[in-house]
């Protein structure tokens, strides 16, 4: 409902509240220019650091930081929010981490991909290299399918990867009939690869592959997915991992705009994540034709976006849901249609006074002007 066509404000039907058209995209409550919130935002996607931006465009360093900011919490709705729309299946899966060296501190990232789209699934930033880290970031591609299918997964040799893969790939499934608790099982077409490779003076001396899940006939049925693969290997996610390297000025790694929050790597692996699925054209994807970015071979989109599309693209408010009245709940008696109603205020202390008797003037008595006479 139109609220005010001069501000182009608008009120909500249901919770009543006002807002503009702005509402959902990253330029909610800004008021510098739309272009150079484009442009500035495209300068960070491609790795251009903070300092230079600000030399460039005379802006405060705190402002570019929380255009970044809050151009990565505006990617990450939209990420969100098409991969859950998306039906997707997941054939061949590629997951590393990524060590990132900060300011006095040393922080994990860890990504994972769909090798066959080069889609980017998922990613999450820790301060330390442990359990959860895998945990969490096959959680969250588990949660991106919509059902069982046969799924190859391949990782480096950090022996966490393995148990957190078994633990995310599992469904429950009653067994018994009446009550009781249902059983955790594993996907019957889970295929879990292994790549590890040792190293002597910084080279790449002898590469081990191994199945843990063995069924070579599966593995070798999903390889056949991604063109070109025909062993298992890690190099797809490696290579994004260079991309991430090369585009996010805090993963390098003697600078002054290195890593200092958690918060300012997350929003930028977001930012570039997802410029890099719906922005960029993937050379090996495209055609001469047609160029082809990694969400329009995964069927999110069909076409190739713009940065000022994705900055302005309205993400769905969650559901309203009518606040809780605090306190304990009253409990009315109903009331009984016999009984008179008891009368509202306070009792009355004096008489009604007598309609037959005049009024009683109000206010000040008039005074009555003597005429004086002349002598």
């Amino acid at each position: 409902m139109v609220h005010d066509r001069q501000r182009e404000r608008y009120r909500c039907k249901v919770c009543k509240k006002t807002f503009t058209s702005r509402t959902g995209t990253m330029f909610e409550g800004l008021r510098k220019p739309t272009e150079l919130i484009v442009i500035v935002v495209t300068l960070l996607a491609y790795g251009c650091p903070v300092q230079a931006i600000v030399k460039a465009f005379r802006l405060d360093e705190r402002t570019i930081a929380n255009w970044r900011d809050r151009s990565g919490a505006h990617c990450q709705r939209v990420h969100e929010q098409m991969m859950q729309q998306a039906d997707l299946t997941l054939s061949h899966v590629q997951a590393d981490e990524i060590r990132v060296k900060g300011r006095k501190k040393v922080i994990w990232m860890a990504l994972a991909m769909l090798v066959p789209t080069r889609l980017w699934l998922a990613g999450v930033v820790q301060p330390t290299r442990d359990t959860p880290l895998a945990d969490r970031l096959f959680e969250q591609v588990r949660q991106w399918t919509k059902h069982i299918s046969a799924i190859l997964v391949c990782v480096d040799g950090w022996p966490a990867y393995p148990h957190s893969i078994e633990r995310a790939f599992r469904s429950k499934i009653k067994r018994t009939a009446g009550r009781g608790r249902c059983c955790l099982e594993m996907w019957s077409g889970l295929v879990i690869g292994q790549v590890i490779k040792r190293q002597y003076k910084h080279r790449v001396v002898e590469v081990e592959r191994r199945l843990l899940r063995e069924d070579p006939h599966q593995a070798q049925k999903l390889l056949q997915t991604t063109p070109g693969c025909t062993i298992l290997n890690t190099a797809y996610i490696e290579r994004l991992n260079g991309t991430m390297r090369e585009r996010l000025a805090q993963l390098t790694q003697k600078c002054r705009h290195a890593a200092c929050r958690l918060e300012s790597l997350h929003h930028g692996m977001y930012l570039l994540g997802v410029t890099y699925n719906l922005c960029w054209s993937h050379q090996q994807l495209s055609t001469n034709q047609q160029q082809i970015s990694p969400a329009m071979a995964s069927g999110l989109t069909d076409h190739l976006w713009s940065i000022v599309e994705l900055l302005t693209y309205k993400v769905v408010p969650e559901p309203w849901h009518e606040p809780k009245k605090r306190g304990r709940k009253r409990i009315k008696p109903l009331p009984d249609p016999n009984q008179s109603k008891r009368p509202r205020g306070r009792p009355r202390l004096r008489p009604l006074p007598d309609p037959n008797q005049p009024k009683r003037p109000r206010g000040r008595p008039r005074k009555v002007i003597l005429s004086s006479s002349t002598v």
